[in-house]
């Protein structure tokens, strides 16, 4: 009897025991779990404001740059620098110029002051005219066109940012640094709002219900960062 009592106490303890460890880490991936939700705040306005412009253009930049032979994903890139996400007064409503594209647009244009170099490296403060366009539709086809139709006095500037010819969208935010842009570090802004935001979804053929689906994961991933860190580069750049 003793001998059974002892094993029965014995098994008892270890069933015990294992309740506890059970218990301690059912509690613990509990807090763990609490931890995280508490280190992932909210989405921000800027956040949303930013999630919504992109949800606007997306669909539209896919089916221009499929017309075009561009990458949506550096389009919509170009688009979300240039304008500040739609909210600078030359990209946004009613003047929907994303790509800072100067001179008329079916006659009609704005004025904005822009920063221009006086040949002798001195930046001065000047009013230029602006393409005012009625869309962002009708600003990314013009764009697009933009690429196509290259410069007077270098048709084929471009058109090594075009998909026949650039292999990737690196390839072609490459291309566009210093002939689209002046700035040295062009593709490297690009690149990382590409990568930021999975612009590159938009580069291949999809439905639309697809793409919302595809675009509302990607963005939930694309918040699984610590607050400090979400967006490190990016807001260096916008």
């Amino acid at each position: 009897m003793k001998k059974k009592s002892k094993r029965l106490n014995w098994i008892i303890g270890i069933a015990i025991a294992f309740f506890i460890i059970g218990i301690g880490a059912v509690i613990g991936v509990y807090q763990l779990f609490e931890a995280e939700k508490t280190s992932l705040s909210a989405p921000s306005a800027k956040d949303q404001a930013r999630e919504e412009f992109l949800g606007t253009i997306g669909e539209t930049a896919r089916e221009v740059a499929a017309n075009h032979d561009l990458y949506a994903s550096v389009m919509i890139a170009q688009a979300s620098l240039e304008s500040h996400f739609g909210t600078s007064g030359l990209g946004s409503s009613p003047n929907f110029n994303l790509y800072g594209i100067k001179g008329q647009y079916e006659n009609k244009s704005v004025q904005f002051d822009t920063q221009e170099d006086d040949g002798k490296g001195n930046m001065t403060t000047v009013k230029a005219d602006f393409r005012k366009y009625p869309s962002y539709e009708a600003s990314m086809d013009d764009y697009a066109n933009l690429l196509a139709k290259g410069t007077s006095w270098d048709p084929t500037i471009y058109k090594e940012a075009f998909k026949t010819n650039a292999r990737t969208y690196l390839e072609a935010t490459n291309a566009l640094t210093g002939t689209y842009a002046t700035d040295s570090s062009y593709e490297k802004k690009l690149n990382a709002l590409i990568a930021q935001y999975h612009l590159d979804a938009y580069d291949t053929v999809a439905t639309k219900k697809q793409s919302k689906w595809a675009f509302s994961i990607m963005w939930k991933m694309s918040l699984l960062r610590t607050p400090s860190n979400r967006h490190s580069f990016v807001s260096g750049i916008i």
